[in-house]
């Protein structure tokens, strides 16, 4: 009796362990659900405020060409005189009774209404995610899709040119997941064809599914909708759909970078004329097949959602024109997973989520060989998720359990007094070229953004340059203007400082990152964010502390060997400042990320010739800096002590750089194809039941 109490008290014990543990998995959860709907409610008030502060001609401009004073919908006339409207000519009739409204009180009502839109697209899409789904997920699916929604370039573009284009989009998902009568999906994707006709895709979708009923009623009310418009407005019906071939000349100029399909990147790329149209109708249709064949087979495998979003794409691509506000079903490619191993499985949204939020310039430099894809890399991304990207199914060994990650054993701190914080495993194996690329790009564009953006007053950073003058005076370490003057004289010296001080600033860095991440993936993931985080505590500097540089500081007596002469009598000192912000000089990263550098190369080489080279690099760079005049000394020290911060922080959240020699966290093997029994495909006709 007493041994079986021992017992229940220890199962007791234990299930209270679990139910506690359950207990706390929970909260985190409603609080971090909680956290995601603030920042939902954030943006969705700073998008009403940023739309709305704008003067009366530059908000919602698309929405005033058609309903304001001498809007297109109130002047008699043609809709499609001088190319304003877009939109079909049953979208025209939608929109007339709108022109009776007060224009400020129409901005608020549409403005908001938008907003509306994007949270029930948010909804119904996070809803739709294919089974299994863990509870924790479905809590936070909502508010995350909400977030990205209002974060991409389509949602903000259609937000602030007052479109319609959300609209279509909500209209085709409300018939896959929420219509459960066949006529009434059918009516839904019929009125989005009537608003967008490239729409009708979705009719093709609906029928190769095994929803004919459904696929017949959409043609029918498309079919009906546009025949009301033709008997309503029979001019402008016949300008929409055969003089302007079903709307594809009208808008801006079809090779404009706004219009991300086939058709405008063969003209960009330099195709004209009647041989760019066959070659435009030759690649569509054979895009349409891949595309819509993959779509079907994610619609059976249940993944209706990606097989949605596959459309969609499709549509994109093989549309006369695909105007920015209306790429939102890129976005919704994101849904797809891409890869075995657990490590790549964030490969494929990180990239869709980058190019779909963030301008082309930021994501790609420009540069000669990479212009074209810079300039279409929403169709790319697009096109990739149609016709190329390897969708994992639902039958799959790895939909559910990837190859785990191998992570690197935890390393106590060397030093018992450093509270180490792991933030984040060591992972063992090198990360994605392609999303590394991108993100050391963007996370460059940003800072050079930000530098940019932290601009001061002239008064302010000659001021505080007199102050670090002053200070140096004081500390007997001002000898930038006699190491200044002394270069300047000797012909050779200032020439190798000026090449030095242009050219290996980024060279080096670059160089020491690649290695790294070719020969010692474990070193380069930790070095790479110690200065991460240098980078962005210097901007911190720039902002908080603009200063002059002895080259821009009038009556020292300074001499600018790189830029030249500087003409004080102008303000912004030529036109170097539309460039670069001249006064982000404390701390100096130019110092700073030499010494990072010199560090890396001497912890991390095996030579002791290559260690003494790491040490020459800060050395040399501070010279250089020094001797052109376009750092103090102090600026120097500056850089020193945000590298110091940067490796510290990196220490503190991730451990030790130094990993214990062949130890690795336990990880389950691999699955196997015969591991389990997959889960059974989802017939056609049961898909969106």
């Amino acid at each position: 009796m007493e041994r079986w109490e021992g017992r229940r008290s220890v199962a007791n014990a234990d299930h209270s362990v679990r139910g506690d543990a359950v207990a706390d998995a929970g909260t985190r959860t409603g609080l971090t659900r909680a956290l995601l709907w603030l920042i939902v409610a954030v943006l969705a008030v700073r998008q009403m405020a940023v739309v709305l502060r704008q003067p009366p001609g530059e908000r919602l401009t698309d929405l005033e060409t058609w309903t304001g004073e001498n809007g297109v919908l109130h002047v008699t006339g043609s809709l499609y005189e001088g190319g304003r409207f877009t939109g079909t000519p049953f979208a025209g009739l939608v929109l007339k009774p709108l022109t009776a409204s007060a224009e400020a009180a129409l901005g608020i009502a549409w403005t908001f209404g938008s907003l509306l839109l994007v949270v029930a697209l948010g909804v119904v899409a996070a809803r739709a995610l294919p089974a299994p789904v863990s509870r924790r997920t479905a809590l936070l699916a909502a508010p995350v899709a909400i977030t990205l929604l209002m974060l991409s370039l389509p949602v903000r573009n259609t937000l602030h040119l007052g479109q319609t284009s959300i609209l279509p989009v909500l209209l085709v998902l409300l018939a896959c997941f929420a219509a459960r009568d066949h006529r009434l999906q059918g009516v839904l994707v019929g009125l989005a064809a009537a608003l967008q006709p490239a729409l009708l895709l979705f009719a093709a979708l609906l029928w190769l599914t095994g929803k004919r009923r459904a696929s017949a009623v959409s043609l029918a009310t498309f079919a009906f909708c546009t025949a009301a418009a033709w008997a309503a407005v029979p001019k402008d019906s016949w300008a929409y759909w055969v003089h302007h071939a079903a709307g594809a000349g009208l808008g801006e100029r079809p090779d404009s970078l706004a219009n991300q399909s086939l058709h405008g990147a063969l003209l960009r790329l330099g195709f004209e004329g009647p041989g760019e149209i066959a070659l435009f109708l030759v690649l569509a249709a054979a895009v349409t097949v891949i595309g819509v064949r993959r779509a079907v087979r994610y619609a059976q495998d249940g993944q209706l959602l990606l097989a949605v979003a596959v459309t969609g794409c499709v549509v994109v691509a093989v549309s006369p024109t695909a105007w920015q506000h209306q790429l939102l079903w890129v976005l919704l490619a994101v849904v797809g997973k891409v890869g075995r191993r657990a490590s790549d499985r964030l490969v494929w949204p990180a990239v869709v989520a980058l190019v779909i939020m963030l301008p082309a310039k930021m994501l790609l430099p420009n540069v000669g060989l990479v212009i074209p894809l810079r300039d279409n890399v929403l169709l790319l991304v697009a096109l990739g998720a149609a016709c190329f990207a390897p969708f994992l199914l639902r039958t799959s060994p790895y939909w559910q359990r990837p190859v785990p990650t191998d992570h690197a054993k935890p390393v106590a701190a060397r030093f018992r007094r450093v509270p180490l914080l792991p933030f984040w495993r060591r992972v063992l194996h090198r990360p994605n070229l392609l999303l590394e690329l991108l993100l050391i790009r963007v996370v460059y564009s940003a800072y050079a953004q930000v530098r940019l953006a932290a601009t001061a007053g002239r008064p302010l950073a000659e001021e505080h340059g007199r102050q670090i003058h002053a200070i140096e005076q004081w500390l007997h370490i001002d000898i930038e203007l006699w190491v200044n003057h002394t270069v300047v004289q000797i012909t050779w010296l200032r020439e190798f400082f000026d090449y030095y001080y242009l050219t290996f600033h980024f060279i080096v860095p670059l160089t020491i990152l690649g290695v790294l991440y070719a020969r010692r993936p474990a070193d380069y993931r930790w070095v790479r964010s110690s200065i991460g985080f240098a980078t962005l505590l210097a901007l911190v500097g720039f902002w908080l502390y603009p200063l002059a540089p002895p080259r821009l500081m009038p009556g020292l007596g300074f001499i600018d060997t790189v830029h030249g002469v500087q003409d004080f009598a102008k303000p912004d000192y030529g036109t170097l400042t539309t460039v670069t912000n001249q006064y982000a000089a404390m701390p100096s990263l130019h110092f700073g990320w030499s010494l990072w550098c010199g560090v890396v190369i001497v912890m991390l080489a095996p030579k002791l010739w290559m260690k003494a080279l790491g040490l020459l690099h800060p050395l040399l760079t501070i010279a250089a800096i020094v001797a052109t005049a376009n750092h103090w000394v102090l600026d120097a020290v500056g850089g020193a002590l945000v590298v110091s911060l940067g490796f510290g922080l990196t220490y503190l959240l991730s451990g030790p750089r130094k990993l214990v020699a062949g130890e690795k966290e336990t990880a389950a093997e691999p699955v196997k194809a015969t591991a389990e029994p997959a889960p059974e495909p989802v017939r056609a006709e049961t898909v969106g039941k």
